[in-house]
């Protein structure tokens, strides 16, 4: 039964990233390394921005405003004026849906007004908005989502694994968990420097970081041995909209 849940499970991943693509090529950017963060949890805030600075990037946090003030198994969740400090500091507000609910669990049409009054309470809070850069909660998409939301947006990002290039498709961008602690930092580096040799676009994501990270969170410890390894190695550390921005600059969408 588990072989078979697997098996099912990798042919979705496989439709999900081969019907209704939107593609750009990355040309000669790479290599690239993006940090992100979903929901968001005020200690990627407190304890991860300050990582990714030390080391002259700036990150993704997708956001989910319905989780505003409140308190989950990810720990305290972000307020109000931890929208504003990320901006203030260069980091990226993206949308995450407003009540961070799946795709796959919700009619096509519901999810769609939740991705839009997600948007509405950003444009509340933060003047400017979301970049209008957007995350599947849970990493959980539909072909339908893909193919009608997709469009609407500047960029579309998932949690199937892998890296984004020679050609990107922005309806669905590959990320790559960054969960746990030290014992994750050798696969993560691997990561990196295959992504320096395929001169791609590498997406990490992860949620809260604390000492002791929940199962969807990481330690400062690895966030910073990546991060730094990162930039030890030559990588561009970016924001998902200024990849996303420079993609578009080239005005070359296929199918």
């Amino acid at each position: 039964m588990l072989n078979l849940r697997s098996w099912i499970g990798a042919v979705r991943r496989y439709l999900w990233c081969s019907c209704y693509r939107r593609v750009m090529p990355l040309g000669n950017r790479g290599p690239i390394v993006t940090f992100s963060f979903d929901d968001f949890p005020r200690n990627a805030l407190t304890n991860g921005a300050p990582i990714i600075e030390r080391y002259g990037g700036r990150a993704t946090y997708y956001v989910a405003m319905g989780l505003i003030d409140k308190n989950n198994n990810l720990g305290e969740q972000f307020r109000t004026a931890d929208l504003s400090s990320l901006i203030e500091r260069g980091h990226e507000v993206a949308n995450h849906t407003f009540s961070h609910v799946s795709a796959q669990k919700a009619p096509f049409q519901m999810f769609k007004r939740d991705v839009v009054h997600g948007e509405q309470a950003l444009r509340e809070s933060i003047t400017i908005g979301s970049s209008n850069n957007f995350a599947y909660p849970y990493g959980e998409v539909t072909l339908s989502a893909k193919k009608h939301l997709g469009p609407q947006m500047l960029s579309c990002r998932g949690t199937s694994s892998g890296f984004n290039g020679p050609q990107v498709d922005l309806n669905l961008l590959r990320a790559n968990s960054l969960y746990g602690g030290m014992d994750a930092a050798d696969t993560a580096k691997e990561l990196i420097l295959e992504n320096e040799s395929r001169k791609t676009w590498l997406i990490f994501y992860s949620h809260d970081v604390t000492d002791k990270p929940s199962r969807f969170g990481c330690t400062p410890a690895l966030l910073e041995a990546v991060v730094s390894f990162a930039a030890e190695r030559g990588a561009k550390i970016m924001r998902v909209a200024d990849v996303v921005a420079e993609l578009y600059s080239t005005d070359q969408i296929g199918d």
